[in-house]
């Protein structure tokens, strides 16, 4: 069939769009091919750099996080030569009292700390994403769940009650009152006329938080020994955590990270509203418990080992939307990786500026963090949720 000739009664439609005659351009139908059309491409290469933009700045990420652990494990309050830290890490025990003393450095100090940095920052990162995400709020983290409360009342509670000194027994009892404290948040959110409300969810938080905060107080109060840890713990810090606290910690952050991944797709509906979420096929119940779930495990067993990271979580999620947009299958690998490098950076920068003393990772993540969030807030670099 000629373009711009009628079209015989059964004769098949070419491949193509029907757009109306121009003006004097004779009757009947133009048809435009859509064979090689000019729309798709650009589409698919947009698409297509997108993805590989991403791809290069998860490349990037990683790499940073490798050469920053490096560092870790080389910078301390006792310089050590490259020759000495590789020596302290994988050479044999032996008589020469010196290179025993490097290999307990680098193997019983640095190595943990460095490795409990990653592990705690990927969780502190994931989980601080995931809460925005399944609340829809840009400004909540992990503390909306009371779980950095919940952490620190059962540490003073057990401390008080039981005169537990070591921390590879109050850490147990940490993650238990996180993992509580969570389930509480979520039990009370979702009962009554607004069950299942992202506000609803903040507000039991609120209160929650608000409740265990004033009992920790009380009980460090009245305990001399349950103030003093607390008074070290709260500061939250990766020191002083050997590896038997360590391993079985990252097991429960696995599982959290398997049961995050997995919710992802979900989350994005989820932002499109609890209603069209539901009209597209997503079990909205079961995948908020599933990932407040997975939010409790990374957030609970992070704050127990190392101790309440304040803002981290909040800030890297907000920094990881600005970098991978606001798709949660990049946003929160963006988010876990910049947690990990952010903490493990500030490790090392509280160990160099006051050495032979140090910071806590957690007063730098604080001191560092807020101006820059608060600048980037100020120039209106941050994507809502």
């Amino acid at each position: 069939m000629v373009h711009g000739a009628p079209r015989r009664a059964g004769e098949p439609l070419p491949s193509g769009r029907e757009v109306p005659g121009r003006p004097g351009g004779g009757a009947g139908i133009a048809y435009v091919d859509m064979g090689t059309s000019t729309v798709e491409r650009p589409a698919l290469s947009l698409v297509t750099g997108i993805r590989r933009r991403r791809v290069v700045g998860l490349g990037i990420l990683v790499a940073g996080l490798l050469v920053v652990a490096v560092v870790s494990v080389a910078v301390g309050a006792r310089a050590l030569t490259p020759a000495e830290v590789w020596h302290g890490l994988f050479a044999a025990p032996g008589p020469d009292q010196k290179a025993t003393e490097i290999r307990l450095i680098v193997q019983t100090v640095r190595l943990p700390r460095t490795v409990l940095a990653i592990v705690a920052g990927i969780a502190l990162g994931v989980s601080g994403a995931l809460i925005q995400g399944y609340t829809r709020n840009p400004i909540a983290d992990t503390g909306l769940l009371g779980v950095n409360t919940g952490a620190s009342f059962a540490v003073v509670s057990a401390i008080s009650l039981f005169g537990l000194t070591d921390p590879f027994q109050y850490v147990w009892f940490a993650f238990l009152g996180a993992a509580i404290a969570g389930v509480v948040v979520f039990g009370l959110s979702s009962i009554g006329r607004g069950a299942g409300n992202p506000l609803t969810l903040a507000l039991a938080g609120q209160g929650v938080t608000v409740f265990l905060a004033a009992m920790t107080t009380a009980v460090a109060l009245s305990d001399k020994a349950a103030l003093n840890a607390l008074r070290f713990w709260n500061a939250g810090s990766v020191a002083g955590v050997a590896f038997g606290v360590i391993w079985p910690v990252t097991g429960f952050i696995v599982v959290g990270l398997v049961l995050a991944l997995a919710t992802l797709p979900s989350v994005n509906l989820l932002n499109l509203g609890d209603d069209v979420a539901r009209g597209l096929g997503v079990h909205v119940t079961l995948i908020r418990t599933v990932g407040i779930t997975a939010i409790t495990l990374l957030a609970g067993a992070a704050t127990a080992a190392c101790g309440p990271i304040a803002f981290l979580g909040l800030m890297v999620a907000h920094v990881a939307r600005y970098l991978a947009g606001p798709d949660y299958r990049w946003l929160v690998p963006y988010a876990g990786l910049l947690g990990a490098v952010v903490l493990l950076v500030c490790d090392i920068v509280g160990r160099v500026v006051v050495r032979p003393g140090e910071l806590d990772a957690g007063v730098l993540v604080a001191l560092l963090g807020a101006p820059f969030f608060a600048v980037l807030v100020w120039r209106g670099k941050f994507k809502n949720a």
